[in-house]
């Protein structure tokens, strides 16, 4: 089974309204290009702006269950294609940076709030999500096990392998930042570590920040029957604006993780106790 993702890889446009214009506009594009699944990059509904008076950063959040984040689960349904719309959420004391996975019927299938918040920095008015959560997605052809991370949970390992091991096969990650080589260099490794696919939205130059480079890793790092290894990087994109589609192959993953030794099979949890541990001054 051949799964295709888009990531629309778009500017803002510095309202609310115009992200939903603009927004619809994309998705829409992306299913003439034949997406199964269209991705926004990090809180797209205010373009990843947050005013560090807590006044008007409530004043831009908007309700998990409101007009905006609707609009895509209606919008889903018309085009018989997932959506995973992000978005700066309203929240009582703090808001959360959230997104939003409806499937190709507008039904909500995942909710994630961002758990590894960016406290050292505009992110420290927001409150953490509280856990990573994994849902099935119909694609018409099939379910696929799909997990969600944001940006800066990117960098720690514990985020994907939770995912892994609650059986995600497919991450989405929306993102705000510049990727680089070290930060391209995580999101291949917790494709490899944990062999699952990992896609990737990010903003492209012209956001404060961001330098596109949206990704699509499939997750196989290598075939049986064929030598050496193979890019796990089915697509990185230019730095422009533009929507991208990747080809994840379902059969071929599914049939790699039979296989392979990455994942849960030899893992020795007894031995992680410190990873659980409250950390300390220092450490």
């Amino acid at each position: 089974m051949i799964f295709r993702i888009a990531l629309l890889q778009l500017l803002p446009t510095g309202s609310l309204e115009g992200q939903l214009k603009k927004g619809t506009e994309a998705c829409r594009k992306a299913r003439e290009m034949g997406a199964d699944l269209a991705l926004f990059p990090e809180m797209w509904s205010d373009g990843y702006f947050l005013p560090q008076n807590a006044d008007e950063l409530n004043a831009l959040a908007v309700s998990a269950d409101g007009e905006f984040v609707s609009a895509f689960g209606r919008l889903a349904r018309e085009l018989q294609m997932a959506i995973g719309i992000s978005f700066l959420e309203k929240r009582s004391p703090k808001p959360l940076n959230s997104v939003v996975l409806f499937d190709r019927n507008g039904e909500e299938r995942l909710h994630y709030s961002k758990v590894h918040t960016c406290d050292f920095d505009l992110e420290k008015l927001l409150s953490p999500g509280d856990g990573f959560r994994v849902a099935g997605l119909d694609t018409g052809r099939g379910e696929i096990q799909v997990g969600a991370m944001i940006c800066f949970d990117r960098e720690f390992p514990e985020s994907a392998r939770v995912l892994m091991l609650k059986g995600a096969e497919l991450i989405i990650a929306p993102n705000a930042c510049p990727m680089e080589i070290n930060r391209l260099s995580a999101l291949r490794a917790r494709a490899y570590e944990n062999m699952l696919a990992v896609a990737t939205c990010n903003y492209p130059a012209g956001q404060p920040d961001c330098n596109g480079r949206s990704t699509v890793f499939d997750g196989v790092a290598w075939l049986e029957g064929e030598p050496g290894v193979r890019d796990m990087c089915v697509l990185e994109a230019p730095e422009e604006e533009g929507i991208y589609l990747a080809e994840i192959d379902l059969d071929m993953l599914r049939a790699y993780r039979e296989k392979e030794v990455m994942g849960a099979g030899y893992r020795r949890p007894d031995r992680y106790g410190i990873l659980a541990e409250e950390p300390q001054k220092g450490r």
